[in-house]
């Protein structure tokens, strides 16, 4: 009889460990992902979308936790080249 109740004392304080973990875990991981959302790269000007070099001014820093607070920062307007790039194919293929 006193064995069960162990038994089932120790299941429940594992069951209940488990569920506490992965909640806590599964917390983090939603604010990780708040903040990684805060990163402004994808909308800056200098921001090139290229895996080689990602940002013309801060290179080390694009697409990091260190990009949030740039001060280097300028929103993309219509005329940034990666916005013109389909136009410069187009252009290229007039004088063919």
């Amino acid at each position: 009889m006193l064995s069960m109740i162990l038994c089932a004392f120790g299941t429940w304080t594992v069951m209940i460990l488990f569920i506490s973990s992965f909640w806590l875990t599964l917390r983090k991981g939603i604010i990780h992902l708040k903040r990684l959302h805060e990163i402004p790269c994808s909308g800056c000007e200098y921001f090139t979308n290229d895996y080689r070099l990602k940002c013309t001014v801060h290179p080390k820093k694009a697409c990091s936790e260190q990009a949030i607070a740039c001060i280097d920062f300028e929103p993309k307007t219509s005329a940034c080249n990666a916005c013109q790039k389909g136009r410069r194919k187009q252009c290229l293929n007039l004088f063919d």
